[in-house]
């Protein structure tokens, strides 16, 4: 009876054991999708929660901006087993194991309502200085061109700046995805006199898909299997698409 009463003792330490163990990653102020004062902390920060609860880990997200965001995950002494979200870069995973697929979102292009701009392919837009967030990854086609010297492109440290820098002239185009601009521009006040002078162009860049980006060694890996079992058990695009309701958001 004795050695029962202890295997039962033992399992449930273990289980609440599992049940306690928190997970840290950082995260950056990109509403809708992450955001300190965003409910349940952005839709990408729940729908990572959700996972990893179902696994039974707690997870904690701290938010930074966004190069220090990256910084603070790859740093091997920092508490913080990654960072999210990100869009895939074969470059990453020399740092970092993808997870599954947490959701998606439309990137593409605002402009000057003044002056519209058409364009095709990516080698169309080498004729613009484009608006860029430092340290965010774009497209792979737009990046290369960057990277090759064909594009030229102008930093600033978030979307908003890119929008206030096209709405006043100083940039013809600016790199922002759908939802954030629409949220942005929904609910930011300093953005509200702008609503009438930026617009997003007809042409999607792409619809990019997110990612929870794990350190590569060893607790990495094995996170990077927690969570996406934890994953599979959720309707991810369900959620997502409930969350963006749920504030009024829509891509215009």
């Amino acid at each position: 009876m004795l050695r029962i009463i202890t295997t039962c003792l033992l399992l449930v330490f273990s289980l609440t054991s599992v049940s306690s163990e928190k997970v840290y990653l950082s995260s950056l102020e990109w509403p809708p999708y992450s955001g300190e004062q965003l409910p349940e902390g952005g839709a990408s920060i729940a729908i990572a929660k959700k996972a990893f609860e179902v696994m039974g880990y707690e997870l904690e997200v701290s938010f930074y901006p966004w190069s220090r965001a990256v910084h603070k995950a790859k740093d091997p002494r920092s508490r913080y087993a990654g960072y999210f979200p990100e869009y895939y870069s074969s470059e990453l995973e020399a740092d970092f194991y993808f997870s599954d697929v947490i959701g998606s979102g439309p990137l593409g292009l605002i402009e000057n309502v003044d002056q519209p701009i058409s364009w095709d392919a990516i080698s169309d837009l080498s004729k613009y200085s484009v608006g860029v967030v430092r340290d965010y990854v774009n497209t792979k086609a737009f990046d290369q061109a960057v990277k090759r010297g064909d594009q030229e492109v102008q930093e600033v440290t978030s979307d908003k700046q890119n929008i206030f820098k096209v709405a006043g002239g100083r940039l013809p185009l600016a790199i922002i995805d759908h939802y954030v601009f629409d949220y942005l521009m929904s609910t930011d006040i300093s953005l509200a006199n702008y609503k009438d002078r930026v617009q997003l162009n007809g042409k999607l860049l792409e619809d990019k898909l997110l990612f929870v980006c794990f350190k590569r060694n060893k607790q990495g890996s094995e996170l990077q299997k927690i969570f996406n079992e934890g994953l599979s058990q959720l309707d991810v695009d369900q959620l997502m698409q409930s969350y963006f309701e749920a504030l009024g958001v829509k891509p215009q």
